[in-house]
């Protein structure tokens, strides 16, 4: 088989070629969670909070995804830089399997756990309804999101990131249409509100999930899908694939439990301070996405010359993207500094979500270059099986300095002390991170 581009293209264009594709696809995303965040606020102030809500346990759906991905991710790049292909067919074979493992598991969680998940968060009924609702079917129909993170990884670490870039960008623009038409009852469809919201988002999952299917069985000819070998996973396998992706699991899971926290230190205030919180997260995935898919596209550049065992082009690779993260994270702290009131109008915001998004948006903005840096050097753990210092990392920045500090803050009686919580958090993050780097350059790269 020919060399991959990853071994022989020059670093900069090839992070490019890598990352331009999936950062725009996520550009498409934070869009399309921010569209749909837009027509639920046409509902209500309520829709939203109860939006909000629900996001904890999307986020831990997304977290066992994601982090299966990370596991296959890294052992196919790797794979194929040692030209292993028996090696790397394993790793996409078993990580499909998997993906259906965790649909299931899934599953019976939002069966059996709705209720009770949205009911300890709030005590008012149009806000629980809403959100049981909309949390009951996102699970129900959630195999499309599995599958679809699941197939447009293997696109990723075989380096078509293109062709990911058409599954991921096409569920979304689907969920764009859809979201009007099911919200509001458009065309002859019945009105759903919030439940409507959560159909079109399932809906496009499921297009993304077929399109990428298509795409890896017509042209990823780096790897080789197998139903026989599907239902059959190479049991060392999925231990390798859950030694490297469960830190990454349990590092995004502590985002949802940071998110569930935060609704609760926010509910002390009002359901409107939960309802900023939601729509801050919606904004800043403007500028955290594109980052991630950098983060996405450099990943299995590490691992490939990780696995051709070529320092130089690691680290040339590493440089470029901090670099490149830094000042789109820079234009998310200019942005929320300037034109804060402006952003949180998109949602209709009332006089008082105004008086309490507008300043949040200016404390939590300031982390962003930081946190580029942070995210850039933890791309370093995936890739080189090292994930457990990113889960480390992760604890550090959500459960022993922000929640705290936040829960702190909140006793002073004023919302707005408790936005200083993610600087704080950040600034321990990057120091831990930057460590824990250090420890893996002279352990792993150095030698090579």
């Amino acid at each position: 088989m020919e060399e991959n581009k990853m071994g022989v293209m020059p670093v900069k264009k090839l992070l490019l070629s890598m990352s331009l594709p999936m950062m725009a696809s996520m550009l498409v995303q934070a869009l399309y969670n921010i569209v749909d965040s837009i027509f639920v606020a046409r509902v209500s102030e309520s829709a939203v909070t109860a939006v909000t809500l629900v996001f904890p346990m999307q986020n831990l759906m997304i977290a066992l995804g994601m982090g299966a991905g990370v596991g296959v991710n890294a052992l196919l790049s790797k794979g194929l830089g040692e030209k292993n292909y028996k090696h790397s067919d394993n790793a996409a074979n078993t990580g499909l399997f998997l993906t259906a493992f965790h649909y299931v598991l899934f599953l019976l969680i939002g069966f059996f756990g709705s209720a009770v998940f949205i009911n300890s968060q709030t005590s008012d009924p149009v806000i629980a309804k809403y959100a049981i609702s909309y949390l009951r079917i996102i699970s129900f129909m959630s195999f499309g999101c599995f599958f679809q993170v699941m197939l447009e990884r293997l696109l990723q670490s075989t380096g078509r990131t293109h062709l990911s870039m058409i599954s991921q960008m096409s569920g979304a623009i689907i969920n764009i249409i859809l979201d009007p038409i099911m919200i509001f009852g458009l065309f002859g469809f019945p009105r759903m509100e919030v439940a409507g919201a959560a159909l079109a988002t399932c809906i496009g999952q499921i297009c993304a999930a077929c399109i990428g299917t298509f795409l890896n069985i017509k042209y990823n000819h780096d790897i080789h899908l197998s139903f026989k070998k599907i239902l059959r996973p190479d049991g060392e396998t999925v231990k390798s694939i859950y030694f490297i992706g469960v830190p990454s699991m349990l590092m995004m899971a502590i985002g949802s439990l940071m998110t569930y926290f935060m609704n609760l230190i926010t509910g002390m205030f009002s359901s409107t301070a939960q309802a900023v919180f939601g729509v801050y997260f919606r904004l800043q995935s403007f500028f955290f996405m594109p980052v991630f898919g950098l983060n996405n596209g450099l990943i299995p550049v590490l691992a490939y010359n990780y696995g051709a065992k070529n320092k130089n082009r690691i680290l040339e690779a590493l440089k470029f993207s901090v670099m490149l993260a830094s000042g789109i994270m820079l234009m998310g702290t200019v942005t929320f500094a300037a034109i804060p009131g402006l952003l949180l109008n998109i949602f209709k915001a009332s006089d008082d979500m105004l008086s309490i998004g507008i300043p949040a948006l200016r404390i939590i903005g300031l982390h962003y270059p930081l946190a580029a840096i942070a995210i850039v050097l933890g791309s370093v753990f995936q890739a080189f099986a090292k994930s457990y210092y990113s889960f480390f990392v992760s604890i550090a920045r959500q459960l022993v300095v922000l929640i705290p500090v936040a829960y702190l803050l909140a006793l002073t009686g004023n919302i707005n002390n408790v936005w200083w919580s993610f600087p704080i958090a950040e600034i321990v993050s990057l120091s831990v991170t930057v460590v824990f780097f250090k420890r893996v350059k002279k352990q792993v790269i150095d030698p090579l």
